[in-house]
């Protein structure tokens, strides 16, 4: 075959050409630091990279951003679950103290302060939030545990319970003790007050969640029409009513049935009827006569009745106004709410378009936990709050109304004493003295049973505190394993980042060594084609002739 030199030429031009795009290529992977700048340098690289890299930003988003947020998550819950310990654990110390039965006035009033004192802090840990989320209300993430102010909308709720929710409640009749003052005790009203006169009474109950409720209702179709409805089950798995309840308030008197019978109050006649319900909507009480306790002790679940539970109580009411840091009933109930207004005359009345009804299925099956889960790995979620049903019950507040209630009314009976010793001092009337006498003997009375009711309370208090202490420390373990696990799993994404960051360097990346010799030979390579070409170019056919 015959060279000319014009084949030369091409074929020189052609590997300079070659040498050029094999710098050019070096060039480009030392700027770029990778091995391909086009998927068609090298599909197999790049199919590779795309599969590397989505994986890459996948754990980055578990390690970088969802897990530093679920752990963010948990370890407020876990502040706002530990200051609830620490309440509840104060308050079983004052239980403790309260049980003594030799306290001073001074230790008295200490414990009464401090049990205010934590009822008004008990609830206001459940409304932590974490970037504006309140961390114990499940879904409800955009409404707080409690109310935020003094609130007027009138709920309807039902509450779920058993018989173990039934107590026993001693009541001290005082008469017009409570009344008396340094100005009125020779008045007619207050003289006649006899030791006698001083009797307490002890009946069986349901403590209600809330108190100050709504005497009667006036919701509209389907709600609370008349007091509220207690249903059960009875041995035959079918639903009944109790529907013969009287409603008074805790301070009513009533009159004897017959001329000459004796005035009595709610807790005697529960007493004394075994048929009594009576609901006593100031305290949201609901007691109980002996007849209707046995009847509602006798419940218990069928077995082979897998659709329904047959030893829940259902206990139907209804609650307007609300104080600050009163808990939603939303978050614990099946419960109905109405917004509305008071008119002129102080009552209220409902918006009955604003209509809202919570967890319908509460009624149909078992409670519905609201998890909320982070996804914190491949296939791999985390849940990160504990519900309020939990950890905040609504009976460490009635408790603690309770055990207030109990010391507040020993403090008064102390102070009506002292007041009464100092009328006597400076009393010279025979006769006043006498009055006097009979109403310090009456005082006396209340006192001692009273004092007896509230250390018996403050002891319950010590039981009862232990298991809403014990709640809340389920609560704490369960959110300190889930923050021990998703640590674990941080630990095991940090390796896989690692592990898929360093195959996609592998995969992509060069080894700028190598490639900074590989441009240096290419470099030398094309400066001596350059020479070469050069040399060969100068000579044509002329220069032989």
């Amino acid at each position: 075959m015959r060279i000319t030199n014009k084949i030369m030429q091409r074929n020189n031009l052609s590997n300079i050409n070659t040498n050029k795009v094999l710098e050019d290529k070096l060039t480009s992977q030392l700027s770029s630091e990778k091995k391909i700048i086009r998927p068609s340098d090298d599909p197999v690289i790049a199919i590779r990279a795309l599969r590397l890299r989505s994986n890459v930003t996948e754990v980055t988003q578990y390690y970088s951003k969802n897990i530093p947020d679920a752990t963010s998550w948990l370890k407020v819950t876990e502040d706002a679950l530990s200051s609830l310990s620490s309440i509840i654990t104060s308050c079983q110390n004052d239980c403790t103290k309260g049980a003594n039965g030799d306290l001073t006035s001074s230790d008295r009033n200490t414990i009464l302060e401090e049990l205010k004192a934590f009822a008004s802090e008990i609830y206001k840990t459940g409304d932590a939030d974490y970037a504006g989320r309140y961390v114990f209300t499940g879904y409800r993430t955009d409404t707080s545990l409690s109310f935020q102010k003094q609130t007027y909308m009138r709920y309807q709720l039902t509450e779920q319970v058993n018989r173990t929710a039934i107590d026993s409640v001693t009541h001290v009749n005082q008469g017009d003790i409570a009344t008396w003052t340094a100005a009125n005790f020779d008045d007619g009203t207050h003289s006649g007050i006899v030791e006698n006169d001083v009797s307490q009474n002890t009946c069986y109950r349901f403590r209600l969640s809330y108190d100050d409720l709504d005497e009667k209702g006036d919701y509209q179709t389907g709600m609370l029409e008349t007091e509220p409805v207690i249903k059960y089950y009875d041995v035959n798995g079918t639903l009944q009513t109790i529907d013969n309840m009287t409603a008074y308030k805790s301070t009513d008197v009533i009159p004897g049935a017959n001329p000459g019978d004796p005035a009595t109050n709610p807790y005697a006649i529960a007493e004394s009827n075994p048929d009594a319900v009576i609901y006593l909507a100031d305290t949201g009480e609901i007691l109980l006569g002996k007849n209707v306790y046995d009847t509602l002790m006798a419940t218990k679940d069928n077995p082979t009745t897998g659709d329904k539970d047959e030893s829940q109580i259902l206990i139907t009411y209804q609650k307007t106004e609300f104080k600050a840091e009163d808990l939603r009933p939303q978050h614990f109930f099946r419960s109905a709410s109405m917004e509305g207004e008071k008119d002129a005359t102080g009552n209220f009345q409902v918006d009955t378009t604003s209509l809202i009804e919570y967890n319908e299925s509460y009624l149909d099956t078992t409670l519905e936990r609201q998890s909320i889960e982070y996804d914190v790995g491949f296939n791999t979620t985390i849940r990160v709050n504990s519900t309020a049903d939990e950890c905040f019950k609504l009976g460490i507040g009635r408790e603690i109304d309770d055990l207030v209630n109990a010391m507040q009314a020993v403090v008064d009976l102390e102070t009506t004493i002292k007041d009464i010793e100092k009328k006597i001092s400076t009393t010279t009337v025979q006769a006043d003295l006498d009055t006097l006498q009979n109403q310090l003997d009456a005082a006396n009375k209340a006192f001692t049973f009273q004092k007896d009711i509230a250390q018996k309370r403050f002891e319950q208090g010590i039981t009862a505190m232990q298991g809403y202490l014990n709640d809340t420390s389920l609560a704490i373990t369960n959110n300190g394993t889930r923050s021990s696990k998703l640590a674990l799993i941080e630990s095991r994404l940090q390796n896989q980042k690692t592990t898929f960051e360093t195959l996609q360097s592998q995969n992509e990346d060069i080894d700028i060594t190598e490639v900074a010799i590989s441009l240096e030979s290419a470099s030398v390579t094309y400066e001596a084609a350059l020479m070469a070409t050069s040399k060969i170019m100068q000579n044509t056919l002329l220069n032989y002739l």
